[in-house]
């Protein structure tokens, strides 16, 4: 990416560069939804990028993981609920195409079109020993939105559906915004909501 960065055209005028290379603190929120698990929240990292192949066209792809421990009370049927110790890894990964086109100065129009994967690892520990069990789903992401900004500043808004193999449609939606130090560097920090399923993230980001 980075040798064949000079090569690419460069931002537009309002500064924002579809050619970047960014990571930094992910933390997942799950809901589950259930009386046993209860909620996690999946701390760890992500790294994700972007490289225009084009003034119009540019490829992106992520990758997100995170882990949590927590003490809940299975009660499965037993006359007295007991205790376990429950870990949770969480792990997103993502690649796609994206589209843009000017809306006027200092905005973009952005779509975008992806491959969507999630995998969530659980281990219960308790007295009778360690029961693991995994869950994992692949789909796809379709998203538009607007990106705009200018040489300190810039922010981006995204919706979209999301459709994978083990659960319905879902609506998705992010906010995001980077402060930049200079041409190349910025601290970058966005939100991710669709289902039961909150994304938070703060990194910093190198444009080229």
């Amino acid at each position: 990416m980075l040798a064949a960065a000079p090569f690419v055209a460069s931002a537009a005028d309002n500064g924002v560069s579809y050619t970047y290379i960014e990571g930094g603190y992910n933390q997942a929120r799950i809901d589950h939804d259930d009386e046993i698990l209860g909620d996690f929240d999946a701390d760890g990292g992500y790294l994700r990028g972007s490289f225009g192949v084009s003034k119009s066209v540019y490829l992106f792809g992520s990758y997100a993981s995170g882990e949590d421990s927590d003490n809940v009370s299975l009660d499965i049927g037993l006359p007295d609920p007991y205790e376990a110790k429950v870990d949770d890894e969480l792990t997103i990964s993502e690649f796609g195409v994206g589209f843009h086109s000017a809306m006027g100065e200092r905005v973009d129009f952005i779509g975008e079109l992806a491959y969507f994967r999630m995998e969530e690892d659980f281990k219960v520990h308790d007295d009778e020993g360690t029961y693991t069990d995994r869950w994992h789903v692949n789909g796809g992401r379709a998203s538009v939105g607007i990106r705009g900004g200018n040489e300190h500043v810039e922010g981006w808004a995204k919706i979209g559906y999301l459709d994978a193999s083990d659960f319905n449609g879902n609506f998705v939606g992010g906010v995001g915004g980077q402060y930049k130090f200079n041409q190349t560097w910025g601290l970058v920090g966005e939100v991710e909501v669709f289902d039961d399923l909150s994304r938070y993230m703060v990194g910093v980001r190198a444009s080229f």
